[in-house]
């Protein structure tokens, strides 16, 4: 059974916190809120972790998988970034935006685009996220916990703790998530192309 942690949106418990941290680092799959809707987490070089995320969700290997970065200095670990684009991440960052972009050889190959070697990677602009990165002190890797079959992501902790009580370890809620995912801009070619549409404007990418 997952373990269900009610936690304030805007002064999350420190010891909640550390808490699920601890467990991320022992190989725990959580579910978190962002600034676009809740996510799947696991530690970054978690072989189970991913292998359970793609069961869940049914995706195949061609699926870009997110690093979830507390700050621009963690995201720049794992991605290689010229000055345009550095400028464009910059303007945009925290926000709902995720950013497809060449890995670097910290990123397990694994999570890897099998042909263009490149990763997701974002910043999101939300307390509680921040909190769990910041006690991490390494990125999440993620993804949107968005069912097979649905169109929407799932909103309700305690929805989604009934759903996925056997399949994750534990659910952390601070109430309402959006149900759009991020905006996906692909910068793996060093021009701005516009992946999905979503919780981000993509004015300034167009």
């Amino acid at each position: 059974m997952a373990k269900y942690f009610d936690v304030h949106p805007e002064n999350p418990q420190q010891r909640t916190i550390s808490q699920v941290a601890d467990s991320i680092r022992a190989g725990a799959l959580v579910v978190y809120p962002t600034d676009s809707c809740f996510a799947l987490g696991c530690q970054l070089g978690s072989r189970d972790g991913i292998d359970r995320i793609r069961s869940i969700r049914r995706l195949d290997d061609r699926h870009h998988f997110t690093l979830v970065c507390q700050n621009f200095a963690q995201l720049g670990q794992f991605v290689q970034v010229d000055n345009d684009v550095f400028r464009a991440i910059k303007a945009s960052t925290p926000g709902s935006y995720t950013f497809i972009l060449p890995a670097t050889r910290e990123v397990p190959r694994k999570l890897l685009h099998p042909k263009k070697k490149t990763v997701g990677v974002r910043i999101p602009d939300h307390v509680v996220a921040q909190a769990l990165l910041a006690e991490l002190g390494e990125p999440l890797l993620s993804s949107t916990l968005l069912l097979p079959d649905e169109e929407e992501p799932m909103t309700q902790g305690w929805e989604i703790k009934e759903q996925l009580d056997h399949v994750v370890d534990a659910v952390i809620d601070s109430g309402d998530c959006g149900t759009e995912p991020t905006t996906v801009i692909d910068f793996s070619s060093g021009e701005a192309e516009i992946v999905r549409k979503g919780a981000g404007d993509t004015a300034r990418f167009e």
